[in-house]
Parts: C-alpha cells; sequence; structure tokens
C-alpha cells in the first residue's frame, strides 16, 4: 500500500488521526490538534462520532465505516466539528493499515477545502474562467478560485467565511432559497440567471449560476458548490440572432391573423412559457363589433385573441381561444398598456389581496392553478397607433423575467406591430378592392329563352383573390343573347375597377346591337381615348390593357358569332361530348387603339354547350396553353350535366390541388 503525500499547499502538514474497525480514535497529530482544536487527551480513546455534527454521529459514522470497509484507500469530503462548535469542511483521505482479519485500522488525512482544492485541482480550478465557489452547510463560504474572487464589485459580499445570511437583500433571495433546497434534496440548480450591477451603478452583467451539492462519503451533504459565468456578451449575441431570426419568421404573410400567431410561436420557449396577442377592434374588423358584447359584472370586452402559444399543448393558461373576443377589467394592467402605451414588467406577479386580480377571479385562478409567476405586457405600436398588446408569461420556468428580457419583448412587439399595420393596411385595401370585384360581376346570368346560362369566378390564390376578370350575358332586340368574358391587366384595385369600367362599356355597345366585331373595335378606340385621359392619372396603357371574347347567339339561325381580342377561343361541345376549339380570329388586345377584328360564325345543335373561360384555366408556369386546353377538352365531355354542376366539374379537374396562380372567370350556355 502506497499512502497519499502527506503535504498539502505550501508544504503544510495534513491533520493525521487514526481509528480502528469501531471508530475509536487511537492517534492523533499536532496538526490534527491545530485544526480541530482536540488535544490528544482529549480524544484518543473515544468515538470519532465527537468530531461530527452531534444530530445522529454515531449512525453517520458507522454508515461511514460499512461504506469503506472494504476498501484500501478512499476519498471524500467531510463537515468536521472543531472543538468550539464550528463546522470545519475538509478534505478526508483514508488508507488501510496494518489489517487484522476483520478488524481494519485506518490512517486519515484531512486538508481544509481551500488547501485541497489549490492543491490538487489548481490547474482546472484555481484558474478556470468559470467562478467556483464552496458554501459549507450553514452557507458560508468556505473556499472561492480566482475567478470567483475577482468580482467584488458585482458581489461585493463573497468572501470566505461570509454568509448569505449576512448579505443584504439584493434581488438573489430566490437564488438563495434554491440552495437552502438543494441541501434537502440534492437536485441541481442549472443555469439560473441573475443580474447584477457594480457599487457605482454604472455597470451590468447578467451571470448564469448552477449550483450543485457536495456530499461525504457517508452519503450527507457537507456543503454547496456555485458556479458562475458571466454571460452578459453571450447573452447580447442570442438576443442579436433571436431578432434576426424574428425578422425572418415573423410577418411572412400579409394576414393579421397569421401574424400574430407567428409572433407568439416564436416567443415560445424561447422568451416565455406563454404568449398571447391580442389586437384592437381596428385591427380585426371582420369580426362581431365588440361594443355589441355583453360586459360581465367585472370586465369589458376590449381586445380579441389573434395569436397564442404555449410550452402546453391543452392551454391551461387560455381563457379565451383565437378569434374570440377577451374581457379585461378597466382597471387592470392590460388597459393601462393600451391608453398609455407602455410596458408593464412584473418580475414577481403580485397575486396578494388588494391588486386588480380581485376583480378578475377567473383569471387569478388560473394564475394560481397554472403558477404563473413573471409578467410582461407590451403595446403593439406602430406608426402612432396601438394595435393591440402582447403578454408574456413564465410558468415552469422558474427565472423571473429579467430587463433584458423586457428589452428583448418589446424589440420583438415593435417588429411584429409593424408587420400587422402593413397586414392591416392591405388588408382594408384588399376587402375594398374585393368588395369592388365582386359588387362589378354580375349578381345573376341570363339567357332568356334561348339559353341556359351559368358561370363561376375563381379569384388567385397568389394575388389573394382581386383581379380583373368577369364575364356577362346580355339579352339583346329580337331573342338574341350576348356571352362576354374578359381578363383585365393586373391585380388589385385598378384592376378591378377597370373590369367595372370595361363591362360597363361592353354593355353600353351591346345595345347599340353592333356585330362582335365591331363592338370590339368600338371597345378598343374607346379604351384608348380613356388611357389618354388618365395620363394625369398615371393610368399606363398596360394598367387599361385587356382580352375579350365576344359571342352572339341568335335562335333563329342557332349560329353563334364570335369575335376575340387576344383571348382564347371558346370551347363548343356537341350533345354528343365532341370538344372542339372554333379557330377565331384573334385581333390585338383592348386598349391600344389600332386594332382591327374579324368575326367567325359557328353553326350548333339544340343541347349544344359553349365555353367562354379566360386564360387563368387553361395556362399555368409549368404546362402551355394548349395543354391547357386539352385537359378542358377532357372535362367537358358531359354536356348533358345541369350547368352548375359542370361548373363545378371543369373547375376541379383543371385546378385539382394546385392554387390559382391567376384569376379564372368561366361562363358556360347551354342552347335549348
Amino acid at each position: 500500500m502506497t499512502a497519499p503525500e502527506l503535504t498539502g499547499t505550501g508544504g503544510h502538514v495534513p491533520a493525521v488521526a487514526m481509528i480502528d474497525a469501531d471508530g475509536v480514535v487511537t492517534g492523533w497529530s499536532r496538526s490534527a490538534e491545530d485544526l480541530f482544536g482536540y488535544a490528544d487527551a482529549d480524544i484518543v480513546n473515544r468515538t470519532a462520532a465527537v468530531l461530527l455534527q452531534p444530530e445522529g454521529a454515531a449512525e453517520r459514522l458507522g454508515d461511514l465505516l460499512s461504506r469503506v470497509a472494504g476498501r484500501e484507500q478512499w476519498t471524500s469530503l467531510a463537515e468536521v466539528r472543531h472543538l468550539d462548535g464550528t463546522p470545519v469542511t475538509v478534505h478526508l483521505r483514508g488508507a488501510r493499515v496494518n489489517p487484522a482479519p476483520g478488524r481494519p485500522r485506518w490512517l486519515l488525512w484531512a486538508t481544509p477545502v481551500a488547501e485541497a482544492a489549490n492543491s490538487l485541482l489548481e490547474p482546472l480550478v484555481k484558474r478556470s474562467p468559470i467562478g467556483i465557489g464552496m458554501f459549507d452547510r450553514d452557507l458560508r463560504y468556505v473556499w472561492l478560485n480566482d475567478t470567483a474572487a475577482r468580482v467584488p464589485d458585482f458581489f461585493p459580499h463573497r468572501a470566505v467565511g461570509s454568509s448569505v445570511d449576512d448579505w443584504p437583500k439584493d434581488g438573489i433571495e430566490t437564488l438563495i432559497a434554491a440552495a437552502r433546497r438543494l441541501l434537502a434534496d440534492g437536485v441541481p440548480v442549472l443555469d439560473r440567471e441573475i443580474r447584477r450591477t457594480t457599487l457605482d451603478g454604472r455597470e451590468e452583467h447578467t451571470f448564469s449560476i448552477s449550483l450543485f451539492r457536495l456530499d461525504g462519503v457517508d452519503g450527507e451533504p457537507v456543503g454547496v458548490c456555485s458556479l458562475a459565468v458571466d454571460i452578459t456578451h453571450s447573452r447580447a449575441r442570442q438576443r442579436l440572432a433571436l431578432l434576426a431570426d424574428a425578422s425572418a419568421r415573423i410577418g411572412t404573410t400579409l394576414d393579421v391573423t397569421k401574424t400574430a400567431q407567428e409572433m407568439a410561436e416564436f416567443a415560445v420557449p424561447a422568451l416565455a412559457d406563454y404568449v398571447t396577442v391580442d389586437l384592437a377592434e381596428s385591427v380585426l374588423p371582420e369580426g362581431e363589433p365588440l361594443q355589441r358584447l355583453t360586459a360581465t359584472d367585472v370586465s369589458i370586452p376590449v381586445f380579441r385573441r389573434a395569436g397564442a402559444a404555449s410550452i402546453h399543448p391543452s392551454f391551461p393558461e387560455s381563457l379565451w381561444f383565437q378569434g374570440e373576443p377577451v374581457y379585461v377589467p378597466p382597471a387592470s394592467p392590460f388597459t393601462a398598456v393600451l391608453s398609455s402605451g407602455r410596458s408593464h414588467f412584473e418580475p414577481h406577479l403580485n397575486t396578494s389581496a388588494g391588486t386588480w386580480l380581485d376583480l378578475d377571479p377567473d383569471r387569478s385562478k388560473i394564475i394560481h392553478d397554472t403558477r404563473m409567476h413573471s409578467l410582461i405586457i407590451v403595446p403593439l405600436r406602430a406608426r402612432g397607433d396601438v394595435l393591440g398588446i402582447t403578454v408574456f408569461v413564465r410558468t415552469d420556468n422558474p427565472a423571473p423575467f429579467t430587463e433584458d428580457d423586457l428589452t428583448l419583448a418589446e424589440q420583438l412587439a415593435a417588429r411584429a406591430a409593424l408587420s400587422l399595420d402593413n397586414a392591416r393596411r392591405y388588408t382594408r385595401e384588399h376587402n375594398a378592392a374585393l368588395a369592388l370585384q365582386r359588387s362589378l360581376l354580375p349578381r345573376t346570368l341570363s339567357g332568356g329563352d334561348a339559353l341556359a346560362v351559368a358561370g363561376r369566378y375563381l379569384p388567385s390564390d397568389m394575388h389573394n383573390g382581386v383581379g380583373g376578370d368577369w364575364f356577362d350575358s346580355i339579352l339583346l332586340p329580337e331573342g338574341r343573347i350576348a356571352l362576354v368574358v374578359g381578363d383585365v391587366t393586373g391585380h388589385g384595385i385598378n384592376a378591378a375597377a377597370t373590369m367595372g369600367r370595361l363591362r360597363t362599356a361592353v354593355r353600353t355597345l351591346a345595345h347599340m346591337n353592333l356585330p362582335p366585331a365591331d363592338l370590339l373595335t368600338h371597345l378598343d378606340r374607346l379604351v384608348a381615348r380613356m388611357n389618354e385621359q388618365d395620363t394625369a392619372n398615371l393610368l399606363s396603357p398596360a394598367d387599361m390593357g385587356a382580352t375579350c371574347l365576344y359571342v352572339v347567339y341568335d335562335p333563329a339561325t342557332r349560329q353563334f358569332t364570335l369575335s376575340a381580342a387576344g383571348h382564347p377561343p371558346p370551347a363548343v361541345v356537341t350533345p354528343g361530348g365532341e370538344v372542339s376549339f372554333p379557330s377565331v380570329p384573334v385581333g390585338t388586345p383592348i386598349g391600344l387603339g389600332f386594332g382591327s377584328y374579324e368575326a367567325l360564325t359557328v353553326d350548333v345543335a339544340p343541347g349544344s354547350v359553349i365555353a367562354l373561360y379566360t386564360d387563368g384555366l387553361v395556362e399555368t408556369r409549368d404546362a402551355d396553353i394548349d395543354e391547357g386546353m386539352a385537359r378542358l377538352s377532357a372535362t367537358l365531355t358531359d354536356p348533358a350535366l345541369p350547368l352548375e354542376l359542370l361548373c363545378s366539374t371543369v373547375i376541379d379537374g383543371m385546378m385539382g390541388t394546385r392554387l390559382a396562380e391567376d384569376d379564372i372567370a368561366l361562363l358556360l350556355a347551354r342552347t335549348l
């Protein structure tokens, strides 16, 4: 057996003692007397239990001896009691000497923790960039490495021999409470963030603190080890990276509700355990007006829930879900933030009696049941308007929100608010354009006594439903019927307005009883003059350009007369299901002012179907118009179907599951 080295730091001799198999002290050195205060005569032939804390000392000594009975050497931390009752945390080593069968004797070396750490772990511990400290069971510092000792500006009371009980209450009470729990349950405390400010108040840093319990060889706790890492600059870099990520992931569409949900989902769990985005009525105008909703005895409807996210799939924190009105007491942090435009920061949520929660028992119960303990409410402000609020809550995460968290929440909210405002403005313009477009399309279609007519309009998914495609049926003198389909260049409110002007112009010219080719010629010249008049309004010819197919059916001759201005030909289906595309002479699009158009006459039998459509039905990015017309033929082979059902069959057959890349107008007419 090789005994351990007997020198400690600086050549100091460790305390040396000898005990027998029963734990009776049989030898005691002068260095042991210096360390523990017991003279040789006071301790030899007495049980070593006197060196332990009195509670259960004999049992703990017995446990230690049974644990090491079969070993040749062992090492551990231990808390030994000085003669004056003061605890001394030591690094304890033992070695079996002169063993008799079943009756080992142990040579013990005890070194104070400070000397043991410096001598044994100096390369790793003493010079580590991580601040390391050791507490005894009373939470007094017994050792600090160099890094921990170099930050007195942030931890002015950190010194060997100081106790946490003597520290001022300056924001680390929860950490001290966690250390006391650690001594009892042994569960490590990991990555607990705390903010510390220098004594002069000029500098503020964020530290990540982890705590581990130190156990002796008998399994009993002897102290706590703390690890502290300054993460100030690391946290700043993380925050910048998070904000950069937020710019890419929040506001991916011009949809208010989706943007709100993206904001909530992004912040969970990166910042909070539960996040809601509640918007004012002006931002979500499509719902039932909040003013019409009935108030409760204690709260009024102020917001509408637009987005919510939680670390719990069942959303136990939520009283309301997406789309529902949110009720709050008139005197609450939510209404205060909405009216003032300033954030509400409550790192330690006050749930005691006498607060606004007394007026909101339902919310108070949820706060209690889900253990909400930290709260941030941030206004969503954009271009001078407060659009609503976003609420950040921590439940499972035990760390309270910090000032850094508040700053991050406000920066996230600012980015989200700008996206929400863009979406709100777009939605208003889109709704106005959509309303205009729908008002300009025919509400009913009539084919008189000669035709059965049905139409279908499918907005573009890529352009959110606002375009310039249209169809119409017009009753003419002598029982004739005009059918027209057109496609205005572009999308948006200008295209919808242009569509309305062209539809009105076509109806006016149709009632002049002009032949199809003459009608398109007049329409082209009319639109060209409109372009010239609108020069001051910055409308280019392209803004007023359109294609058009104009067809007149004469039941007396059973003939369709067709003329096209840059538009695809119609499909004509015989009663037997044969599909053809008449070769209509195609003139220039409407609006150029120099078009010359020709007409084609097609004879049809009773029960025939003619299909007029815009290019969005037959043309995609992946297939040209010829392929689309071939597919259209396959969907028109059953002309006997009711026309509304045939419209659906055509649309479903042509679109399948793909999104509409352009507006689609379809007009079907069956001869009677």
